[in-house]
């Protein structure tokens, strides 16, 4: 006859009860004989770290779980500590205090790990335990266990996302409401897509932290965030959609991750690609992940990248992997598999693309021929140019479209800066680059 398992609960205890947190009690208690078959044992939340005691909860949380003191959290000998409270501190001293007290961590804090994510892995690894952050990156999207897990196997060549739901909700708004940028942004806020301050989001730095995440599994790299150049989507307007659209491409807001071979390029920016791209058609508050293996080729993932629920998806099943790990006897296992290292990354200014470029001129004789000149001084080919009349004017100034062909972003931004300086100019130069994915 075959021993019966034993099933003892696995304790949980949450930091933060928050959009996120809230919708973890919920889905865990919604799901409760569901999960437990999947892990082999009950999950119990013991403690729930909050700043305000007092204020509402989602009713699946217990009063009695409810604590603002962090030490009353490991009093109860959890076995899975749960940070969504985000931010740098209190969550490094916690996550670490829990590492080396050998309980498991499942964590959503992009900025934690953007910033310390490495150090975090060797800690963890070092001690034995299980670090888990599929909801950091993606929401419900599972692009960190894909890239743990799934792809282990192959050379992961480029990493190409729509990583920030807010960012894409506006540049679809613009596009398809033919809206200015802060119409977009005023519904998005309207609608919660967007916070009252969106500078984290529409100047890039959120997707930046993600695709910082993104390196440690896809290139093996420690990356920290002010090492990527970033660029937000305040500058894109009207007219910039209509020329994408004539040149048979639209915008969207990417993170780019490429390996080459002894250096990698990361890069977060807006960017035209194809219309018939399968990122192209990707809308809304929707997140895509599109990545290229050497042996699989591309794979695309998509989903909602933000919400109590689909972030809490991300974080349950974290949970749940690491609950295995334990009652298998194996914990930290697949932290161990995740392997960094200091890996020099290419300049962007030797960065090669091809650029759509925006200029706004006076309209008078010659001006056409000093911008040919000056790119090509650069080192810049042309592949297109068109210049409209005063139908499409902006500010008395007429706009002149160029296309290049590839070429190094150095001699781009040189060939800019002469431009620019020239009388018939009309504020700076525009530059976009061209993603061919």
């Amino acid at each position: 006859m075959s021993k019966e398992r034993i099933k003892f609960p696995v304790r949980i205890g949450l930091l933060g009860c928050g959009t996120v947190g809230g919708g973890v009690i919920r889905l865990i208690a919604e799901n409760q004989e569901y999960l437990t078959s999947r892990v082999g044992a009950p999950l119990e939340i013991r403690r729930v770290l909050v700043r305000d005691a007092e204020k509402d909860r989602v009713p699946e949380c217990r009063r009695e779980w409810i604590t603002t003191a962090a030490d009353e959290v490991f009093a109860k000998d959890i076995d899975v500590l749960v940070e969504v409270i985000g931010g740098e501190e209190p969550a490094k001293t916690l996550i670490e205090r829990a590492i080396r007290e050998g309980k498991g961590v499942v964590t959503a804090n992009k900025l934690l790990l953007a910033k310390h994510g490495p150090a975090l892995v060797r800690m963890a690894t070092e001690h034995g335990v299980d670090l888990a952050f599929e909801a950091s990156v993606g929401g419900g999207i599972p692009i960190i266990r894909t890239l743990r897990e799934a792809l282990t196997s192959d050379w992961v060549e480029s990493v190409h996302g729509i990583l920030n739901g807010t960012c894409n909700y506006i540049l679809t708004r613009m596009r398809d409401g033919k809206v200015s940028f802060d119409v977009a942004l005023g519904e998005a806020q309207a609608k919660g897509y967007a916070e009252a301050d969106p500078t984290l989001d529409v100047d890039g730095h959120d997707a930046a932290q993600k695709l910082c995440v993104i390196s440690m599994l896809a290139f093996g790299a420690n990356v920290h965030e002010s090492d990527v150049p970033v660029e937000g989507i305040r500058l894109v307007d009207q007219l910039d959609f209509r020329f994408a659209e004539r040149f048979g491409y639209t915008i969207k807001h990417l993170v780019i991750g490429r390996d080459l071979g002894d250096r990698i390029a990361l890069r977060v920016h807006p960017a035209l690609i194809p219309k018939h791209s399968v990122l192209a058609n990707i809308d809304g508050v929707l997140n895509g992940v599109l990545v290229v293996g050497r042996g699989l080729g591309p794979c695309l993932l998509v989903g909602r990248g933000a919400g109590d629920m689909p972030t809490a998806v991300s974080v349950v099943a974290d949970i749940v992997d690491v609950a295995r790990s334990k009652i298998g006897g194996e914990p930290g296992l697949s932290t161990r598999g995740i392997q960094t290292q200091d890996r020099a990354l290419a300049p962007l200014a030797e960065v090669t693309s091809r650029f759509y470029l925006r200029f706004d001129v006076e309209d008078r004789p010659g001006v056409l021929g000093k911008i040919a000149s000056g790119l090509g001084e650069a080192g810049v080919s042309i592949e297109q140019m068109v210049q409209e009349g005063r139908a499409v004017e902006v500010d008395d100034a007429v706009p002149v479209l160029i296309i290049t062909h590839a070429c190094r972003e150095g001699a781009v931004r040189a060939a800019l800066d002469s431009i620019g300086r020239e009388v018939f100019m009309h504020g700076r130069p525009r530059l976009l680059r061209i993603e061919d994915v």
